[in-house]
């Protein structure tokens, strides 16, 4: 690659990951195109000191040229696309991909190695505080985990509440503080009345736009246009969001939220999870592939990826779980499950999640209405669901009852259950006995 570059034009951008300069790193972007800096200085935080800048020196220097392409038979690699990180010369080398997001997910892996090191947990979630009786509240934090397609983007980004940031936070004895300093939101068919703030973002000078279709005459773009792909993508600096906190640190979680998008159509729409559940669930990561995230994928489906991103967690999932447990106990933080994905059925035969709804309960779990709520357990997964949430019609909350078929409904449920199961026997002889037997109870469902 060193050779392929020779006399190649440059581009080059020194900044930071991590908002807390206690467990803050610099890191070095280099790039043969310039809307991939461009990238870089949106989804990195920037040093504005032009006197530190002259002495700068990077923990990790990330190489980014999509048009050099690997020789998997001399090279060792899979395909002529790359992306390897070298903690010992603390480089990472990408290639044959123009896929923007490799830089910040490969950074963020490595983060995901050093801030457990340090004893601060490092997760794959956005982040937001609430208003209180006298102004921001920074100490009224949600958490919001979810893969790509599930939410975290859209609902972190709310009404009444400031974001922390869109999708890499750190969780230390402190609180919590944003990885980045950017959002890489998915705007495919992006609704400007639901998602306003976001939608403004694509309106805006110094967003990047990325696997967006537009009109070559008109230069209007088209974020409905799904012929290429559903993961179009903005980057653009946190500055662009109107409710964003700057400085990327609050105070500690009071509440947690699993996202899940569920292809099967049988999880309720939001539950509150005990402890042991949130163990089980975190490890278990269940949500479905969105159509177009991945090459070849063409429909959601099932997907289980420990700790909400699997593939950007170098150690095993015990780890971060167990980090995770310790600061949920220390601050007795609430943990929901909330399902954005299918009701009324499948994949296919059921509708999406009203992002309206979801907004509701999620708001609703956020300011208290639901700490004393009548719940009804579903047999299966033994989630606590809320009975009635004032703006919901109450047989939403109930998956069963959305169903025209009660007897398909059991029978998708059953299926989703072994699923769980099945993945869980990889996590079982690691966790106590309680965090095992806090999955769904396929014996049940069987009877």
């Amino acid at each position: 690659m060193r050779a392929y570059l020779q006399h190649k034009e440059l581009f080059v951008f020194d900044g930071y990951v991590g908002a807390d300069p206690r467990y803050q790193r610099k890191v070095r972007v280099i790039n043969e195109l310039a809307s991939q800096n461009l990238f870089a200085r949106n989804m990195f935080i920037r040093e504005m000191d032009q006197g530190k800048l002259c002495t700068f020196e990077p923990d990790f220097t990330v190489i980014d040229v999509p048009s050099f392409h690997a020789n998997p038979e001399e090279d060792g690699t899979r395909s002529q696309a790359f992306i390897l990180l070298n903690f010992a010369e603390r480089m990472v080398l990408i290639g044959g991909t123009a896929y923007s997001g490799e830089m910040k997910k490969s950074i963020f892996s490595a983060m995901n190695y050093l801030l457990p090191k340090a004893g601060v947990m490092s997760m794959h979630c956005s982040a937001n505080y609430g208003a209180g009786k006298n102004g921001p509240d920074k100490d009224d934090v949600a958490l919001f985990f979810g893969l790509s397609g599930t939410g975290k983007t859209t609902l972190s980004a709310a009404a009444g509440r400031t974001l922390i940031g869109d999708d890499e936070h750190g969780w230390s004895d402190n609180g919590v503080f944003n990885l980045e300093g950017g959002c890489y939101a998915k705007v495919i068919r992006l609704d400007p009345e639901g998602e306003p703030e976001i939608y403004e973002t694509t309106r805006r000078f110094g967003t990047i736009l990325e696997n967006v279709s537009y009109d070559r005459t008109t230069r209007q773009v088209n974020l409905d246009d799904d012929s290429l792909t559903e993961n179009t993508r903005a980057s653009y600096p946190i500055t662009h969001i109107d409710s964003a906190d700057p400085s990327g640190m609050a105070g500690h979680p009071k509440n947690i939220v699993f996202l899940t998008a569920d292809a099967f159509g049988v999880l309720p729409p939001i539950s509150k999870l005990t402890r042991e559940q949130a163990m089980y669930h975190f490890l278990s990561g269940y949500t479905a592939k969105v159509a177009g995230t991945e090459s070849g994928v063409t429909e959601p489906s099932p997907v289980f990826s420990a700790c909400f991103g699997a593939p950007f967690m170098p150690m095993h999932p015990g780890v971060y779980a167990k980090l995770l447990g310790e600061k949920i106990d220390e601050q007795n933080a609430a943990v929901w499950l909330v399902n954005t994905g299918w009701t009324g059925g499948p994949y296919g035969v059921g509708n999406r999640m009203k992002l309206s709804q979801t907004r509701r309960m999620i708001d609703a779990a956020l300011n208290g209405e639901l700490d004393d709520v009548a719940t009804v357990t579903d047999p299966i997964f033994g989630l606590e669901i809320p009975a009635h949430i004032e703006g919901v019609p109450d047989k939403v909350l109930q998956p069963k009852q959305t169903w025209t078929d009660p007897v398909a409904y059991d029978a998708q449920a059953l299926k989703l259950a072994k699923m769980f199961a099945k993945n869980f026997e990889q996590f079982a002889s690691g966790v106590t006995p309680e965090i095992a037997a806090a999955g769904p109870k396929v014996e049940l469902a069987l009877a």
